[in-house]
């Protein structure tokens, strides 16, 4: 009986030991998780400091954070805490999350007036974050699948002045055979964007009344973005960067260039860190070189920003042509005059002769312009800005257009 009592006693003993054992590995593991995190975005130069990490099964609750961001003095605190569920650690000691949520916003930012903000719906899906010997440029662009929020409500005493439905960032990773990230594309879009302009005339009646003579009072659009990036040989293509607004116009930007390695990305955020407590002259001195090095390594195939009026150039021209003391038509004909003389200031013939055209067309009828570069071939910045020394030159080697009321040339 003795022997028996004795053997209950030691596995009695060595549960509670290998219960105590485990309860700091658990630890230790929702701890090494968020500091994983941490040293993946420390790279783009986010200062990351976490609250307590607490496991649970698959699910990592941290009380909060503070954020911190290279070149913004004040950090960013985060009081609120966050839950990471699905988490699973790799063999590779690599880890994967499901998905991050954040409790629902409602709270007020000011009191007279009286601000109230609601954010709900905030999630990250498809976290992943890399061993720790491998925490490196392509670990932070390959951290998120998708980021999405639902709707977003500002109030002023109690009244909305903007809104949008929700916001949606997708990003989708391709692998080669050896599991290492090869292309990433992405869209993003803010849905749903409203505003209401009639209360700025409390706070700038001057711009309250250009608000109210160009009927902007509300506004409502949307913003989205088109993109694929390849990491062998940085080509990045944006689509489309479409700023939309109903009753306004649309902004567009596209750009197709090579050469944006996560190389590259590695030195220019390397030169973001190393700028802390260095001299002025010790900054400008590794802006330069790290300048020449993005001169010589990134390719432009083409480029532009083109708008489309929806009804905002008309209601301009003819507000300032009310404050001349002119009706529409004769005020647009001085514009025209001065169109060569502004641009003529550069002192450039062949950009007066490009702008001329295009300003005067848009002005007679504006219905869209568009400022385009599509070098002949793929040409580096480094040739592009060695040809500035020739401006005439610099417009030719860039295959510079401006045109006003053509097509998109997709």
């Amino acid at each position: 009986m003795m022997r028996i009592n004795k053997i209950q006693g030691l596995m009695l003993a060595s549960g509670m030991a290998t219960l105590a054992l485990m309860q700091p590995a658990m630890a230790l593991d929702a701890q090494t998780f968020v500091d994983r995190i941490a040293a993946v975005y420390k790279i783009g130069g986010y200062d990351i400091q976490f609250g307590a990490a607490t496991l649970d099964g698959d699910t990592i609750t941290v009380d909060g954070a503070t954020v911190g961001v290279t070149g913004v003095e004040e950090p960013w605190t985060v009081d609120t805490t966050l839950t990471f569920t699905g988490v699973a650690e790799g063999d590779d000691g690599s880890f994967t999350a499901d998905a991050l949520t954040i409790p629902d916003i409602d709270t007020e930012f000011a009191q007279d007036p009286v601000g109230h903000v609601s954010l709900v719906d905030i999630t990250a899906t498809d976290i992943y974050l890399p061993p720790e010997d491998k925490v490196n440029v392509t670990a932070l662009l390959e951290s998120v699948g998708s980021l999405t929020t639902g709707p977003l409500s500002v109030t002023r005493d109690g009244t909305e002045v903007i809104s949008y439905e929700s916001i949606e960032a997708v990003n989708e990773f391709s692998y080669d055979d050896a599991n290492a990230l090869t292309d990433i594309a992405s869209t993003f879009a803010v849905n749903g964007i409203w505003a209401d302009l009639s209360t700025v005339s409390e706070e700038d009646a001057e711009a309250g009344a250009v608000i109210q003579a160009l009927g902007l009072t509300e506004i409502n659009g949307n913003i989205s973005q088109t993109m694929t990036w390849g990491m062998t040989d940085g080509h990045l293509v944006i689509e489309d960067f479409l700023f939309d607004f109903a009753d306004i116009g649309a902004i567009n930007f596209k750009a197709d260039i090579s050469g944006l390695t996560p190389a590259v990305l590695e030195k220019i955020y390397a030169m973001d860190a190393a700028s802390t407590g260095s001299t002025p002259e010790e900054q400008q001195a590794q802006q330069m070189m790290v300048g020449m090095e993005l001169l010589q390594a990134l390719t432009l195939t083409g480029s532009s920003l083109r708008y489309d009026d929806a009804g905002l150039a008309p209601k301009l021209l003819d507000m300032f042509a009310a404050q001349s003391g002119a009706d529409r038509a004769t005020f647009v004909e001085g514009l025209k005059a001065m169109v060569p003389q502004l641009v003529g200031q550069a002192g450039i013939p062949a950009l007066t002769d490009l702008v001329t055209p295009a300003a005067n067309a848009f002005l007679d009828d504006p219905k869209s312009i568009e400022v385009a570069v599509r070098p002949a071939t793929p040409t580096t910045l480094l040739v592009l800005s060695a040809a500035a020394a020739n401006p005439a030159g610099l417009i030719s080697a860039l295959g510079l257009a401006v045109t006003a009321n053509q097509p998109s040339a997709e």
